[in-house]
């Protein structure tokens, strides 16, 4: 049975969440969303762009409801304002929409911003305009071009008065266009900046990927990343965590996006991947040759937190991450308090012998 709440409890807890959301809608025409596009006014998170995935019926589609002026859902937007340069808009939710636009209209330096590679996008299977069937943009008369680059689109814009977890709420209820982001790419999208662009360059790193072992799928969806992610808020709070991964993670990364503390934190991963690349050259992995996510969070904050004690430990035997006592903290239900730092500190003293 439901608890009682008062109306006006309700109705105050509504007005103040709905002031925490601040948006304008305009219509603004193809032709000026392509040259946002081209100056780089519209920004595209690379996570983005490397899963545009729409076929090039799909696409086809999409060009053809433009041409005849069939509404398309609206773009959604979040201002980006940085001190000194112009008010940029990030792409929420309709990424796919605008790349497809940019795919069949944009000149080069356009599709060059927007990352695109290959010829434009040719029109295919046309339900109403058959006549229009393998044509490119530039191959249309110039009235019907002109016509579609006047063709106006809804955008819906986030104000910079909005909060970043209101943010992140909308990437997720709107997930993002069709695009089945998981969290950590959605935590890119929103948190962009000096402390994402550390875990892009960190997931790279060769000592990293020479002990973390992922299948091929899991390269570009943004496990790496969390890998990474993970380590620093452990390393930073695992005496702190309560149950929910995700929660954990979201808070550290709203922090880390505010101190980004870049030299001490590479200067930790460095140090630590180099020790661990050295104790794992073939990997740190199961029987499967994959790196399970438990394992990694014990054994690579474990040595980071045991390189602090002693800069200068050997490299020694690691059987015991194959341990009953070990395997009993990573498997089963993992991530309670008690487990999360009884492998991490099992790990560290294993390293310290």
């Amino acid at each position: 049975m439901s608890t009682t709440i008062a109306p006006t409890e309700q109705r105050e807890q509504l007005a103040k969440q709905r002031r925490t959301v601040d948006f304008d809608s305009y219509d603004v025409t193809v032709d000026e969303l392509l040259r946002r596009v081209c100056r780089k006014r519209i920004d595209i998170a690379p996570v983005y762009q490397r899963q545009f995935r729409w076929d090039q019926v799909r696409q086809a589609r999409l060009i053809e409801s433009v041409l005849l002026g069939i509404p398309v859902p609206p773009l959604f937007m979040a201002t980006n304002s940085v001190s000194g340069e112009q008010t940029r808009w990030e792409v929420v939710d309709g990424v796919q929409r605008l790349l497809t636009l940019v795919n069949f209209a944009g000149d080069e330096p356009t599709r060059s911003a927007a990352n695109l590679e290959g010829d434009p996008l040719r029109l295919a299977n046309m339900e109403k305009l058959t006549t229009f069937e393998d044509y490119s943009f530039d191959g249309l008369p110039a009235d019907i071009r002109t016509a579609f680059e006047d063709r106006p689109l809804k955008i819906i814009i986030l104000n910079d008065k909005s909060e970043l977890q209101v943010r992140y709420d909308l990437f997720e209820r709107l997930n993002t266009g069709g695009i089945e982001l998981s969290s950590q790419e959605i935590r890119e999208c929103v948190y962009r900046g000096e402390f994402v662009d550390l875990l892009g360059t960190l997931a790279q790193s060769v000592d990293f990927n020479t002990v973390v072992r992922l299948p091929s799928a899991r390269l570009k969806d943004g496990t790496r990343e969390d890998f990474v992610l993970r380590f620093f808020a452990f390393l930073d709070r695992y005496d702190s965590f309560d149950h929910s991964v995700k929660d954990f993670l979201d808070d550290f990364m709203a922090d880390a996006h505010k101190a980004p503390k870049i030299s001490s934190r590479k200067s930790v991963f460095d140090r630590t991947f180099r020790y661990l690349s050295h104790c794992f050259p073939e990997g740190l992995k199961t029987r499967k040759g994959q790196t399970p996510v438990n394992l990694f969070e014990a054994v690579s904050v474990g040595a980071a937190l045991a390189l602090k004690v002693n800069p200068d430990i050997p490299v020694g035997d690691t059987n015991w991450i194959t341990s009953d006592d070990l395997r009993a903290l990573v498997t089963g239900a993992t991530n309670s308090k008690a487990r999360v730092r009884g492998r991490i500190e099992f790990a560290k003293e294993k390293f310290l012998g």
